[in-house]
């Protein structure tokens, strides 16, 4: 392809994403903060809170394959900036509607319809503009990125009123459009008006049927491999606080501990990314064996780390083994995250959105499951962990034996 053909370059395009899905991360984490002092100002039950808190996942479930079917379409640019803002008004209004739990709870699936639909999108620019061989570090800043800006909001929202809160991330999000929309131009082919690839994909297939997105066993080795990433992630996620509390004793000054894993998480998914690339480009790595490698990392390393966490009664090695167990799960971005790309270059958006909602069926499911295995345990956490790092090391098998590194779609 011609250099004037290149979209804007690469550096540019992975900052703006990157930021993007700060911004996305952070708006997630505000309501389970704000929601203390929301619930003591208009007297929520627990039923209400519970809502307010799982009517985002409603949202963001729904929308993912919408969101990657429509950066298909309609481009990238176009895609991002219709999500960005309906999640940043949606964090706006959230003082708005507070006094009325029904018009939260709707503000609340705004913001996950638009989040649901960011994702796929930034997937779906990045296989388009983004080279190979650097294809790993884009991811790994990606996500990094994304967990800076869980701890970043974990740090800052404690210390503000509530209204606050949401107003400051939302406003950033507007900020975000106004960058996004004077730096990033896309390139878009004359006659199909289709967005072009900075390496385009071996074959170009248009008429793909949907069965074919479930029909293929290197799909479903990523489709699987995120699941079981998810599942132990969303675990820490939903319950390290807790977890902490309640059976190692730690106290509120120590649950400022929970942002270490977020901050491992990070470092090792940068690190990771230009570990994975320089393999590729340098050590001339197949693409496959790089993928096999850093996904095995990121799914058997915290399988391994998460059993040592529930087999310790002390917190400083528990904080260490946990952020050791969150760490290394970021070397999945330079695994079966980046692989998208190579196995549906035309349909990575597409192909991330049913990944990511299969992997968002954790996030609903461990909470309840892991109440439910707890109390009949009697105060045991054993087998919740256990089962964790089981589905993980499964994962790792089927990615390990399935996965392939040439295009299928």
């Amino acid at each position: 392809m011609s250099s004037g053909g290149m979209l804007t370059r690469p550096s540019h395009i992975i900052a703006l994403c990157s930021m993007a899905n700060f911004i996305n991360s952070a708006d997630r984490v505000i309501m389970p903060i704000a929601i203390v002092p929301m619930a003591d100002e208009f007297n929520w039950d627990m039923h209400g809170q519970g809502w307010v808190l799982s009517s985002f996942a409603v949202g963001y479930m729904s929308s993912q394959v919408i969101g990657g079917s429509a950066a298909k379409r309609y481009g990238g640019k176009r895609v991002l900036t219709v999500a960005v803002l309906l999640w940043s008004l949606s964090t706006i209004i959230v003082p708005l509607c507070s006094h009325s739990i029904h018009a939260l709870i709707f503000s609340r699936v705004l913001l996950g319809l638009g989040e649901g639909v960011g994702l796929p999108t930034i997937f779906h620019i990045f296989a388009h503009a983004i080279p190979c061989e650097e294809r790993s570090r884009a991811f790994g800043y990606l996500v990094a990125m994304g967990s800076i800006g869980q701890t970043v909001a974990a740090l800052i929202c404690p210390h503000l009123p509530w209204e606050w809160m949401f107003y400051l991330f939302g406003v950033g999000g507007l900020v975000w459009l106004l960058a996004w929309l004077s730096l990033y131009t896309e390139k878009r082919s004359t006659q199909d008006l289709e967005e072009e690839f900075v390496e385009p994909p071996k074959v170009n297939n248009n008429n793909v049927r949907w069965s074919e997105f479930v029909s293929h066993w290197a799909l479903w080795s990523v489709y699987i491999a995120h699941f079981s990433m998810n599942w132990s992630n969303y675990i820490i996620m939903q319950w390290l606080p807790t977890y902490l509390t309640r059976s190692l004793g730690a106290s509120n000054s120590h649950i400022m501990f929970t942002a270490v894993p977020y901050l491992m998480n990070s470092v090792v998914g940068v690190v990771a990314g230009h570990f994975a690339d320089s393999l590729i480009s340098n050590h001339k790595w197949t693409v496959l064996s790089v993928r096999r490698l850093m996904t095995s990392i990121g799914l058997l390393g915290p399988g391994l780390f998460i059993l040592f966490f529930s087999a310790v009664n002390n917190l400083p090695l528990a904080v260490i083994f946990v952020s050791l167990s969150l760490g290394l799960s970021a070397c999945n971005s330079s695994g079966h995250l980046s692989n998208h790309a190579e196995i549906a270059p035309s349909y990575a958006g597409i192909t991330f959105a049913i990944s990511n909602t299969l992997a968002t069926i954790p996030g609903i499911t461990c909470g309840p499951l892991t109440a439910e295995l707890v109390t009949q345990s009697h105060g045991r956490w054993l087998p919740v962990f256990v089962i964790a790092a089981g589905v993980n090391f499964v994962g790792a098998i089927i990615y390990l034996s399935q996965s392939a590194a040439s295009q299928v779609l």
